[in-house]
């Protein structure tokens, strides 16, 4: 009954949407990250968007004003991820909060030694659990230009990893995912990376997913949907786990 109810109001919703189509094209055409797509698929697309926009709550800070247009944008990006999954893995939060630029939170962080230090890290983008999704304009405007790095696939990366608590790299796993694959593959790709970071090879993935298992899977999620060959190449066990977790075949959709 829930889930007639839902799929009920989702077509309403859908229905009474009032983004134009030459809004549509505008905003697909700014992220050439979405041309590889079937019709089918930015049909499916466009749906989730319109019911990201209409869950979800767009908040500007430092005088940021978030557009229709600019809204638009991110939810493409952020729903991409979720094409074969559905929306209901974002379900338990309601934010999404722009900055104009990367902004710099001041944190009390706890020692080994029961020691406060007051730090402040300059960052682009941030998820919290049951939070919110913080993005910066600068990064998010750009994000889908294929060029391995997108911010906000990143930041939603985390917010799947977080459906089972705080991000760790291992997202609930479908049913007919096998565990000890994931965690094979991810935990001798996450030591083997970051041997090879200490050692300064490039390898055209961002070094700042050796800090973590959780921005590990979150980095090599950015390059999964925007260079997957990198991490075909690479890391060929974890591309086939997120094929299998996202359900989406990036290899055979830019070929």
């Amino acid at each position: 009954m829930l889930q007639f109810y839902r799929n009920w109001r989702d077509r309403r919703i859908i229905k009474r949407s009032t983004i134009t189509d030459s809004e549509w094209e505008k905003a697909f055409a700014s992220l050439p990250l979405l041309a590889g797509l079937t019709k089918a698929e930015k049909d499916r697309l466009r749906e989730l968007a319109i019911l990201f926009m209409h869950d979800k709550v767009f908040e500007g800070a430092h005088d940021v004003v978030v557009t229709e247009a600019m809204a638009l944008v991110i939810a493409l990006q952020a729903c991409l991820p979720v094409l074969q999954l559905g929306l209901e893995c974002y379900d338990g939060w309601t934010s999404v909060i722009v900055y104009p630029t990367g902004f710099a939170p001041k944190r009390v962080v706890v020692d080994e030694y029961g020691v406060q230090h007051h730090v402040q890290s300059n960052l682009a983008g941030e998820s919290w659990l049951r939070g919110p999704v913080i993005l910066s304009w600068d990064e998010t405007e750009h994000a889908g230009l294929i060029d391995g790095s997108n911010l906000v696939i990143h930041e939603f990366a985390h917010k799947l990893d977080m459906q089972n608590g705080a991000a760790n790299g291992y997202p609930p796993m479908h049913v007919d995912m096998k565990h000890a694959s994931w965690l094979n593959a991810f935990s001798a790709g996450f030591e083997d990376f970051k041997h090879k970071c200490d050692r300064g090879k490039h390898m055209g993935i961002d070094c700042y997913g050796a800090s973590s298992p959780a921005e590990f899977f979150a980095v090599l999620s950015e390059v999964f949907f925007e260079r997957p060959a990198v991490v075909q190449k690479h890391y060929p066990a974890i591309y086939e786990q997120l094929r299998q977790y996202y359900r989406q075949d990036l290899l055979a959709r830019f070929s």
